[in-house]
């Protein structure tokens, strides 16, 4: 019985080694599996990094988008494509704007935005040139002149895993430093003269001083005799002035000569007298629209019989 007793027990204990030495080699087993993950994880990540491409950038475009006699407003459009899976902040851009090497203007934006995974933003850069900076610097640049410019833009871009990185860009133009129009009264012509109502034909002279066309569009303008004010008004009509060049418009008006004081009597009387005038033109150029002020004062007019010489 002894014997029989002793049986299932070293059975018993048998099965309990083996069952143990079972879970020691399967718990050793799922420690290597883990192991083996950890592994295939970091391998994946490590792939994953490899797999991250700097983004590219190219100055699609400058545009100027207003123009004046006291300055210029550049954009320039950046644009930037990133091939990575995740979102990259575009953290600075450093911009500076030469011409003949040199420097017109610089500046820093910060935190420019973020550009979206697998995606491709236009970032706009705006800059304005003040022509008084510029001749104020350099003496050789002249109103009515066009100068060459440059722009460099660096992109500093914070790319995952890469980390930060910069990308350079360029792109070259020209910009003009524009002189206003000059303004004259050529003569006057008068067709019916009376003391209640006068009729003329103002001939007045404007001069290009650009180094470019200007394409007028619109013509604004008040002429004074004296202090009186005998004439005003917007023209719509389309003119061409070439660079350094010259043209003249006629120009119909009236006026009641009984209403006005000493100055036009002095005309009457054929004794010369002073005269202003002011206004402003709408004007196209190669560099986009122009609004700018005419003006003449000091001017001297007379009146002459019909037979007299035009050009006087």
């Amino acid at each position: 019985m002894s014997s029989s007793s002793e049986n299932p027990t070293v059975t018993e204990r048998g099965k309990d080694r083996r069952e143990e030495d079972g879970e020691k080699k399967e718990g050793g087993g799922g420690f290597i599996e883990k192991v083996k993950d950890f592994i295939h994880d970091i391998g994946e990540k490590i792939e994953g990094a490899v797999g991250f491409g700097k983004p590219s950038a190219d100055v699609s475009g400058v545009h100027i988008p207003h123009i004046s006699l006291h300055r210029a407003d550049l954009v320039v459009d950046v644009l930037i494509k990133n091939p990575n899976p995740v979102p990259i902040p575009l953290v600075d851009i450093d911009y500076l704007v030469e011409s003949d090497g040199r420097k017109l203007v610089s500046g820093l934006i910060p935190d420019a935005g973020t550009i979206h995974a697998h995606g491709e933003e236009t970032v706009k850069i705006p800059i304005s040139l003040v022509y008084d900076d510029i001749k104020s610097t350099y003496d050789d640049i002249k109103p009515g002149s066009i100068i060459p410019y440059l722009v460099r833009v660096v992109l500093l871009i914070d790319v995952p895993i890469i980390g930060r990185i910069k990308l350079p860009l360029e792109k070259s133009g020209e910009v003009p430093i524009p002189y206003k129009p000059d303004v004259d009264v050529e003569k006057i012509k008068f067709h019916r003269f009376s003391f209640e109502e006068t009729t003329a034909t103002l001939h007045l002279k404007l001069e290009n001083k650009n180094d470019f066309d200007l394409g007028l569009n619109m013509l604004e303008y008040e002429m004074w005799l004296g202090d009186d004010s005998i004439a005003s008004a917007e023209l719509t009509e389309s003119a061409k002035i070439e660079k350094q060049g010259i043209t003249t418009m006629q120009i119909p008006f009236s006026f009641r000569p009984k209403d006005f004081g000493s100055a036009v009597w002095d005309m009457i009387r054929g004794r010369g007298t002073g005269y202003t005038i002011k206004g402003k033109i709408d004007v196209d150029t190669p560099f986009g629209n122009m609004k700018m002020p005419i003006s003449k004062e000091g001017g001297t007019t007379r009146l002459k019989k019909e037979d007299d010489d035009d050009e006087d």
